[in-house]
């Protein structure tokens, strides 16, 4: 479990202080599918920054018994093998994995996320959906139990949601720990088993997807999906 109580973080500009997030909190159990929606600005790439450990807070506190790893919207930027063969097998090496370890983890690691025929292609040439499979894979192969995705269908096209979908359920079959930020959560929230709302830095709702669909998610900038699909097991793209 991650348990964050009470967190908190500003920034001083050249406008003056911005409160980026007022005492957030929230309990993420092992094994949830967790969607964080909320506008950009909204807080939401922030909070998971500090639980990934790449940003600190200003207050409150975070307990958490899970290695964690991020995924960023941009996942070209997280490459840093020529091919997704050498990119894999980068964090197992700095870890001090023996070869046969390392091998064993790079052979399940592509086969879980689909690249097995791309091993020894060009990282650079990929689509934007095998980019995001990658950056996966890497932590796949360092058997990191929760995996945040932020923004994961950004630039993607119809084929490139389909593939993080597909492997956003193989994460959970697997009982990893999914967080998933975006606003466009038409194409996702069917697979979420607790709905998060960031606005303005602060918490405004946490509960099933289910019952998240039947807030005035416009007042937060959020567009209901509900619109133009019928029922929650239509959000699957």
């Amino acid at each position: 479990m991650i348990s964050i109580k009470n967190l908190s973080k500003s920034f001083v500009t050249a406008q003056g202080k911005i409160q980026a997030l007022k005492n957030i909190s929230l309990d993420i159990c092992d094994g949830d599918c967790l969607l964080i929606a909320g506008e950009n600005g909204s807080g939401k790439s922030l909070l998971m920054s500090i639980i990934a450990g790449l940003e600190e807070a200003d207050s409150g506190q975070i307990e958490s018994n899970s290695r964690v790893g991020l995924v960023f919207q941009e996942a070209e930027t997280q490459i840093l093998g020529e091919t997704p063969r050498e990119d894999i097998a980068f964090g197992p090496k700095n870890l001090g994995w023996k070869n046969e370890k390392i091998q064993s983890a790079l052979e399940n690691a592509l086969e879980k996320t689909g690249l097995t025929s791309k091993a020894d292609f060009p990282a650079r040439f990929l689509s934007g959906g095998e980019k995001r499979r990658l950056a996966v894979a890497c932590m796949i192969a360092m058997d990191l139990p929760v995996i945040i995705l932020d923004e994961p269908y950004a630039n993607l096209d119809y084929s490139g949601v389909k593939q993080v979908n597909q492997l956003i359920k193989k994460l959970k079959s697997e009982g990893r720990t999914v967080i998933i930020l975006t606003h466009e959560i038409e194409k996702c929230m069917g697979l979420a088993n607790r709905f998060v709302v960031l606005f303005r830095g602060e918490k405004m709702f946490d509960g099933k997807a289910e019952d998240g669909l039947k807030e005035d998610l416009e007042k937060w900038n959020i567009r209901n999906p509900l619109l133009s699909y019928n029922s929650l097991n239509d959000l699957i793209w």
